[in-house]
């Protein structure tokens, strides 16, 4: 089985993330890597070809050049090739946009016709959730969401979706998008053999022209929603130091009671 998966750039979440002054989008020229959350999509997908003893995993990516990282840690992982939708239109993109770009990228991967595709549950910048489900209705696929557990059938996939309350079992007819959660496997980390190996295997390029995208569908203008101000957070202030003189019970109670914690 011929798999895509979605992945995404993210800024670092221990460095500091900021905006543009420009117009207010998300800097993205500082450090970043493959989103965490991709990263189980990435493994599921490993595990079905290495289960099934053939097939191929191809990456697909939208964002600038530092984007590429993302694919190379995918490949490193053990993915097969690589695609990086790179054109300075999309940049500010919102979801709608977002999801049209990746659709035209698997559907020109896969020559029309996607078998298996595969997305992390959301990214863990904009924590929207919602790419994936605009994504499989552009590409006319059932959409599955949420799966802690996936198994393949005959020209089926099954998932196990596990609520606060209750785990649900889907099943969907192949082709179909699949989003999977953190509790689905655990991520391998790319091997000394991975790395290099990852050297060799092949990345495209491709634009909006290559895709036939039209760049004004997408990109800020084009977006739905925008940034109109931001601000950075304040500095944390010295908590309150109480000196225990005998009544330090009663004052840590008058403070919750303050805070509503009580």
């Amino acid at each position: 089985m011929n798999i895509v998966v979605c992945v995404k750039y993210v800024p670092d979440a221990q460095s500091d993330r900021t905006f543009q002054e420009a117009d207010s989008t998300v800097d993205r020229a500082g450090d970043g890597l493959l989103s965490e959350l991709d990263e189980y999509a990435v493994e599921e997908a490993l595990k079905v070809v290495e289960g099934a003893g053939e097939g191929e995993v191809t990456v697909v990516t939208v964002g600038p050049e530092a984007a590429a990282d993302a694919i190379k840690k995918a490949l490193q992982m053990g993915a097969d090739k690589g695609v990086h939708v790179l054109d300075d239109a999309i940049h500010g993109s919102d979801a709608v946009g977002t999801s049209l770009v990746l659709a035209e990228a698997v559907k020109k991967a896969t020559d029309g016709s996607p078998e298996l595709v595969l997305t992390g549950m959301s990214s863990t910048d904009g924590v929207m959730g919602v790419v994936p489900a605009m994504m499989a209705e552009r590409l006319g696929l059932p959409q599955v969401t949420y799966a802690s557990e996936l198994t393949l059938g005959d020209g089926s996939v099954t998932i196990r979706r596990d609520g606060d309350t209750a785990s649900e079992t889907v099943e969907a007819s192949l082709p179909a998008l699949v989003s999977v959660t953190d509790q689905i496997n655990e991520p391998r980390y790319p091997s000394f053999k991975g790395i290099m190996a990852a050297k060799k295997k092949p990345v495209e390029t491709w634009s909006l022209a290559d895709l036939g995208v039209d760049a004004s569908d997408v990109g800020l203008d084009a977006a739905w929603t925008r940034v109109v101000s931001y601000a950075k957070r304040p500095p944390r202030e010295q908590g309150e130091i109480v000196t225990d003189e005998g009544d330090g019970g009663s004052r840590l109670a008058e403070f919750l009671g303050a805070q509503k914690f009580l």
